[in-house]
């Protein structure tokens, strides 16, 4: 399974709805001359531009991002059109940068947009509701799914086939099959 292009944050959601999606964001500036350093969401990092305008956000302005490298970690360092010192970078820290939904490609048969994934329902495999999909991570090893139940504290999952064998995006939910120590057990008396 794959999750390509999408959020890594949940508490600013994706303006799914009006069709946008979240490629990076401007984490920092990088030098004296206005560069920035971007986290990019893309399977690639230096796929950030290859959609075509960034925006500032859903229905924002666009810029003008030009990639002078690419780091490790999904990192790249670019050139915004018009920000010609690093006062001008550091206002742009945080901007998130958005592409019109249909200038990305569909999905593959085991891709997901974070867009997509966010926000479904999450069950068990007899299909007891276990809460909602907050947030996808990946620290380095891999996906993570964060689950938000009804009640309690999130879950973090590995997202992976094992632990997420079915994902149903026109139904709105996941199945999940937590590993044995994520799941509640009885205290020891």
């Amino acid at each position: 399974m794959m999750v390509t292009m999408g959020r890594k944050s949940p508490d600013q959601p994706i303006d799914t709805a009006k069709g946008w999606i979240c490629l990076g964001v401007i984490t920092k500036p990088k030098g004296v001359r206005g560069q920035v350093r971007i986290t990019s969401f893309t399977g690639r990092a230096g796929d950030l531009v290859a959609y075509g305008p960034l925006f500032d956000g859903p229905h924002g302005r666009a810029l003008g991002v030009t990639l002078r490298e690419t780091l490790k970690g999904g990192i790249v360092i670019a050139a915004i059109d018009g920000v010609t010192d690093r006062d001008g970078a550091e206002a742009l820290r945080g901007v998130e940068l958005h592409v019109p939904r249909a200038a990305l490609p569909e999905a593959g048969d085991d891709d997901y947009y974070h867009a997509d994934l966010i926000g479904l329902a999450v069950e068990d495999a007899d299909g007891v509701a276990i809460g909602s999909v907050a947030a996808l991570h990946n620290f380095g090893a891999g996906e993570i799914l964060e689950v938000a139940p009804s009640g309690g504290n999130n879950l973090m999952l590995p997202f992976t086939r094992e632990v997420v064998p079915e994902i149903d995006i026109a139904g709105g939910r996941m199945v999940v099959a937590p590993p044995r120590e994520t799941t509640a057990e009885k205290p020891r008396p």
